[in-house]
């Protein structure tokens, strides 16, 4: 979506040299493929799928193919590399890694999306997910310490009640419009060209909160520069476990996760997928992998090809009366 991918671009260090992008596999080597590999991300260099890309191909370098590449084709919002993928040989030598939510909800946004979600991708496995956040600067009174706080401040100061998220028609957005929903108050929407736009503006008290992925805000938390009061995961983050859930902060219906995954070009081979499915499933195993998606705060993720097709197929049927209700949609 996650505009909101530019998440601790640092992480890039747990893979050494950040612009190495393929290695060579040890000789000998047995592999699934015997050609080059290209991770597909839709998004810039340095941000979080770009991030959760490397770690995962250097992992699967050597145990799926002897090189695994990762190639940025940013733009449209992440849809380019969806449509390069679309476009790819479908035998498991170019896969994209993306947040799920360009399949799920971009469909009921874009008019010109350029791809069919079920019908030009088989989803082959999740790698990891990160929840979204609720946070509160400081133009919100200290006395707002929950959700139901916040919402019953916003009914008292509507001029006030802004929201603001790091795009129109991604994930925070619409986190933010089932929140106005659910407690009964407009909310008033102020998309910005980024996730580190909009914490900048939250800390100097611009905006008078946001819904932002966990990651960006959470080094804000600790000394209390933001408040953060809700995650919308299904649990508790375990980057922030006193910290409650919109469910249970009373507000059951606003909940999203979001799922980086990888997906092939529709008709790639069921035993190809099987066995990338696998060495995902390993990789996510690997001490560098878990370490480098915790120094993202991501959780490891890890479904197999059908579970992770349902959740794709239930989160497209999910979001599409709540984008319907939000009343936005994008020419583009």
């Amino acid at each position: 979506m996650f505009t909101r991918r530019h998440l601790i671009t640092t992480a890039l260090s747990t893979l050494g040299t950040a612009t190495l992008l393929a290695a060579a596999a040890p000789a000998g080597a047995q592999t699934v493929l015997n050609k080059p590999v290209k991770t597909v991300v839709g998004f810039p260099a340095g941000g979080a799928a770009d991030s959760v890309a490397r770690l995962l191909a250097e992992q699967l370098r050597g145990s799926y193919a002897p090189t695994v590449l990762v190639d940025n084709k940013p733009g449209a919002g992440g849809r380019l590399g969806a449509q390069t993928v679309k476009a790819a040989e479908a035998d498991g030598s170019v896969i994209l890694l993306t947040p799920a939510s360009i399949l799920t909800i971009y469909p009921h946004v874009y008019k010109k999306l350029g791809y069919d979600s079920l019908a030009d991708f088989t989803p082959v496995g999740s790698v990891a997910k990160v929840t979204f956040a609720l946070s509160v600067s400081r133009a919100v009174p200290a006395s707002v310490k929950t959700v139901s706080d916040y919402v019953a401040w916003a009914k008292a100061n509507p001029k006030d009640a802004n929201f603001g998220s790091p795009a129109a028609g991604a994930t925070p957005h619409f986190v933010g419009t089932m929140l106005a929903r659910a407690g009964g108050v407009p909310l008033n929407h102020i998309p910005f060209k980024g996730g580190a736009p909009l914490v900048a503006d939250l800390l100097g008290g611009q905006v008078q909160s946001g819904v932002n992925v966990l990651p960006e805000v959470l080094p804000h938390a600790p000394d209390g520069k933001l408040r953060i009061l809700a995650v919308s995961g299904a649990k508790r983050s375990p980057f922030l476990p006193n910290v409650p859930t919109m469910a249970e902060s009373g507000f059951k219906d606003v909940a999203a996760d979001e799922y980086f995954g990888v997906f092939a070009p529709a008709k790639t081979p069921p035993a190809v997928v099987a066995r990338l499915n696998a060495a995902i499933r390993t990789a996510l195993k690997a001490k560098p992998m878990i370490a480098g998606l915790e120094k993202l705060s991501f959780e490891v993720a890890g479904e197999p090809a059908p579970e992770f097709d349902k959740i794709v197929r239930d989160e497209l049927v999910r979001w599409g009366p709540v984008v319907k209700a939000s009343g936005f949609s994008s020419e583009d």
